[in-house]
């Protein structure tokens, strides 16, 4: 018998009776109470009681998610403090900020994807009325005739929904002007009182104004159609290949032993593939995403790089 063995041997012996002993998990969430992420982090933990204890959800919102991303970063890597993996943190975030406090790449080991969300390109319906704006194609055409005529609004420079502004007219070829809002909120307000034209917002925050008729959606992000909306065209229907939306998921500390890493993918993946969880996620427009931990680390990469050039083009930066 190695030394090597003999060592894991006792690690392993060590660390069985603490999970046994059902030590509450702290799982950090970077944004403020009441949000999807928040509401969706606080279902899954109710759903692992059974497997894995109590899970505690700690918000720790400040610096764009940066700060709980920082926290959960830094922590002991014991399996005991895990946290969210978002779009902003871990793909806009390390190109947006000149200086981040943690490496999106190498300081965190992922555990699973948790969610999709589809964002969708909403105008406000009196606008697109008086446009005679009905469809992507009738917006793409009015914005070449009309080029600067057409403004979009944001929850703030580098937000997710600036930047996929930044990407439609890229993808386009067309030019609109982009204001900047302080939050999602005030953004979707200017939008339904007709300051600006069109935002790109996610679905679960757009959908009421949607049914309601207060905005008329124009097309959702994601490359295929949302079955949440399945009368609302995809952008790539019109601009071929075009495919953004936002995400998030379950991350550990860097050096988390991957037995225990093993054992947190266990448990939320079958959370996540339970039908009430696929149900109660239904109604915030979100789909459920459960892959193993390779997944999850090839997906953030992808879209940590992704990210680089749709930041630098936007111009946006945080000092």
């Amino acid at each position: 018998m190695t030394r090597a063995f003999v060592l894991w041997l006792a690690w392993a012996t060590l660390l069985a009776p603490a999970w046994a002993q059902n030590k509450p998990i702290r799982l950090i969430v970077p944004y403020a109470a009441g949000g999807p992420i928040d509401v969706t982090a606080r279902a899954l933990a109710e759903r692992v009681k059974d497997a894995l204890g109590t899970v505690i959800i700690d918000n720790k919102p400040g610096a764009g998610g940066n700060l709980g991303a920082d926290l959960v970063a830094k922590a002991s890597p014991d399996g005991y403090t895990i946290g969210i993996a978002a779009t902003a943190t871990h793909a806009i975030n390390p190109w947006l900020f000149a200086k981040m406090p943690y490496d999106a790449g190498r300081d965190f080991a992922p555990i699973t994807q948790m969610l999709r969300v589809p964002n969708v390109l909403v105008m406000n319906a009196d606008t697109a009325q008086r446009l005679k704006i009905n469809n992507l194609a009738d917006l793409v055409a009015y914005a070449k005739v009309n080029p600067g005529r057409l403004n979009f609004g944001s929850g703030g420079n580098g937000s997710a929904g600036h930047l996929a502004g930044e990407m439609f007219k890229r993808a386009a070829g067309i030019f609109a002007v982009h204001i900047p809002y302080n939050g999602g909120n005030p953004a979707q307000l200017a939008l339904l009182s007709g300051q600006v034209d069109f935002n790109f917002d996610n679905l679960a925050t757009a959908a009421p104004n949607i049914k309601s008729g207060k905005l008329i959606a124009l097309a959702v992000t994601t490359a295929q159609r949302s079955s949440a909306l399945p009368d609302i065209a995809a952008v790539s229907e019109t601009l071929k290949g075009f495919e953004i939306d936002t995400w998030w998921g379950l991350v550990a500390p860097a050096g988390t032993p991957r037995e225990v890493v093993d054992r947190l993918n266990k448990a939320f993946t079958a959370a996540l593939g339970a039908p009430e969880t696929k149900t109660r996620f239904a109604m915030l427009m979100a789909e459920p995403v459960a892959t193993t931990p390779e997944q999850f680390e090839a997906f953030m990469k992808k879209e940590l790089i992704r990210y680089e050039s749709v930041v630098k083009a936007s111009g946006a930066k945080v000092d």
